[in-house]
């Protein structure tokens, strides 16, 4: 059996009134509202394309007053950041009995906190970027010389390339550790690995094929992720036994993490070969530039169709369907 899909698939539904009334969440107040604005709108059209009864929502404070009112039966979350993927929000739904889209409270608060992510991973023998915790008042340049410039700096609750620097000379510390001081939750300092940058989208028990990103600046950031037009995506990003490694791995990272339903896990593949996990993303971008659909589309799943699949898991862990 592939390591890459290991369980059957969720029965389907085949009628978009099984659904009841979708609320489609997004917007937000996080450094990542715009993107999820964006990558909303795409997951409203999609859905309404298919015959679902959805509606738009912006924000925690009016999903709150909607299902008080019992609006909605149902959520695709697509709130990104910490509102939408700190176990809060879905704590919430479990509360109100409501079935939603995406990873539960474990795995969506587990997964938000880099740092804590890591340390799981560690203790289960997958491989990640060695790294530091920064903790207020410490020696950044002693963390840098037990990791060994280059390094990357970054808060550990954000996402979307959100306060990450670069750092390859000591003199540049000071100003990556303020930089990521920003932001809400502790920095840490990671191994920055010399290599090609890979995604893996996960959809129900399947790891959809890698997508190897090739940015046509140094560095995939904010502007090659959002704005740019010329970066490359080239899926499969690999063949072979190394496809099959590297799709196994994110697949084990993405449970190992108690994640479920669909996200994405973002890796590193050094120039020896060698594998390394970044981070997880349980409510990855639907945008334009996003790369989920784009994993999607190598597999003939186009974007309506791929926002249904990810509705239907809203079924699952035992929530109504």
């Amino acid at each position: 059996m592939s390591p890459a899909r290991r369980q059957p698939a969720a029965a389907r539904i085949a009628d978009a009134a099984a659904f009841g009334r979708v609320a489609v969440l997004m917007g937000g107040t996080t450094s990542e509202r715009e993107v999820s604005l964006d990558s909303g709108r795409n997951v409203l059209a999609g859905l309404k394309a298919r015959g679902v009864d959805a509606q738009q929502v912006d924000g925690i404070g009016a999903l709150v007053e909607a299902l008080t009112t019992k609006r909605f039966d149902r959520v695709f979350n697509i709130l990104h950041g910490g509102e939408g993927e700190n176990g809060v929000l879905q704590g919430l739904l479990e509360a109100f009995g409501v079935a939603y889209t995406g990873s539960g409270v474990l795995g969506a608060a587990l997964t938000l906190d880099k740092i804590r992510t890591k340390q799981v991973w560690q203790a289960l023998g997958l491989s990640t970027p060695r790294y530091v915790r920064l903790v207020p008042g410490q020696n950044v340049e002693q963390a840098a010389h037990e990791i060994g410039l280059p390094v990357i700096v970054k808060p550990s609750l954000e996402g979307s390339s959100v306060g990450i620097s670069r750092v390859f000379r000591a003199s540049d510390l000071p100003q990556a550790v303020e930089l990521a001081q920003r932001y809400p939750g502790e920095m840490l300092m990671e191994q920055l690995i010399d290599g090609e940058e890979f995604t893996v989208a996960i959809l129900g028990e399947e790891a959809l094929p890698s997508i190897q990103i090739v940015p046509a600046g140094e560095y995939y950031d904010y502007h090659a992720k959002y704005i740019a037009e010329d970066t490359q995506y080239l899926c499969p990003g690999l063949t072979g036994a190394a496809e099959g490694e590297l799709r196994g791995l994110a697949l084990a990272a993405f449970r190992a993490a108690g994640c479920t339903g669909w996200g994405r896990v973002d890796l590193m593949r050094d120039t020896q070969g060698r594998n390394f996990l970044l981070e997880v993303n349980t409510a990855p971008g639907m945008t334009s530039h996003s790369l989920v659909p784009k994993a999607a589309r190598a597999c003939g799943i186009d974007f309506d169709e791929l926002v249904w699949r990810i509705l239907e898991s809203s079924g699952e862990r035992g929530r109504p369907c």
